[in-house]
């Protein structure tokens, strides 16, 4: 497997790279995780069933637009691929480490320049990826009542019918958050998509992005779920501002946003998460 990885990697860089050195890394719990080096470079390698080589492939295209806008820093992607019996993304390694409130401040404003700077004028992606593992439809559509409604809260309350867990009436809840969302229709930004503290470090005191699920949509529903699991320091939401304001309605939009991630938390790990998403589910209904 490894001697694959490195043939892959010296195709990608166009220098001769062998392994000389591997060490385990923490990596979520969904992937293996692996520093590499050959005494000169280092890369970061998640590892996985060969199966899941297509919810690389996505991370590698969402990481791929981050880069590209040039606005915030990812950690940049190497090469992706699959063994006889495993899929591996390789990506730039980062040395992560503590931060100051400048710091965050600073992560306010890039977040704020990648959401103004990378838009277009429809929601979605050219292809379907993954909130952790379960698949995120991204059918393009101009209107993002649709879109969230459908493809965001309709798709997670389905899967969760299919598992013989039941919130109510999925048609009623779509129609409901339509009808919530039926006066905004944002900007279509370039999100990261799954922006909790767990997926963002500082490197040399610059903030990192990482585990992207991007789409195009509501730069809100970015801003939403850094205050789903853990507020982000007040800093950082003042540096967005000073960029680009949030808008009027955005606390009343925050709990229909983070619903989505509630379900898909309900979808991945079952009973811890059926209160809260219901609690939510009932206030949003219920306002």
């Amino acid at each position: 497997m490894w001697p694959v990885i490195a043939r892959q990697i010296s195709d990608a860089i166009d220098t001769e790279f062998n392994i000389s050195e591997r060490t385990p890394l923490s990596g979520g719990d969904i992937n293996q995780a692996f520093r590499i080096g050959d005494g000169q470079h280092s890369y970061f390698v998640k590892l996985n069933d060969r199966a899941a080589v297509d919810m690389f492939r996505a991370e590698w295209l969402s990481l791929e637009h981050l880069f590209n806008s040039q606005t915030l820093k990812v950690p940049r992607p190497v090469c992706c691929g699959t063994t006889v019996s495993s899929s591996f993304l390789v990506l730039e390694y980062l040395e992560l480490g503590e931060a100051q409130e400048q710091d965050w401040h600073m992560l306010g404003r890039q977040l704020a320049h990648l959401h103004k700077g990378c838009t277009q004028p429809m929601y979605g992606w050219d292809e379907d990826n993954f909130i952790g593992t379960t698949v995120q439809p991204n059918a393009w559509h101009k209107k993002w009542a649709t879109f969230f409604a459908e493809q965001r809260i309709g798709w997670q309350l389905q899967l969760l019918e299919d598992k013989g867990i039941h919130f109510g009436d999925i048609e009623e809840i779509v129609g409901a958050i339509k009808n919530r969302l039926a006066s905004h229709q944002p900007t279509a930004c370039l999100l990261h998509g799954d922006l909790w503290r767990g997926n963002l470090g500082f490197c040399e005191r610059q903030g990192v992005l990482f585990d992207p699920a991007s789409y195009f949509g509501d730069r809100e529903t970015d801003i939403a779920m850094t205050e789903l699991f853990g507020q982000f320091p007040s800093v950082f939401y003042q540096g967005y501002d000073t960029v680009w304001p949030r808008e009027e309605g955005y606390r009343a939009r925050r709990e229909i946003y983070n619903l989505y991630h509630l379900l898909n938390h309900v979808n991945l790990f079952g009973q811890p998460y059926i209160q809260q998403a219901k609690s939510s589910l009932l206030t949003i209904i219920a306002s």
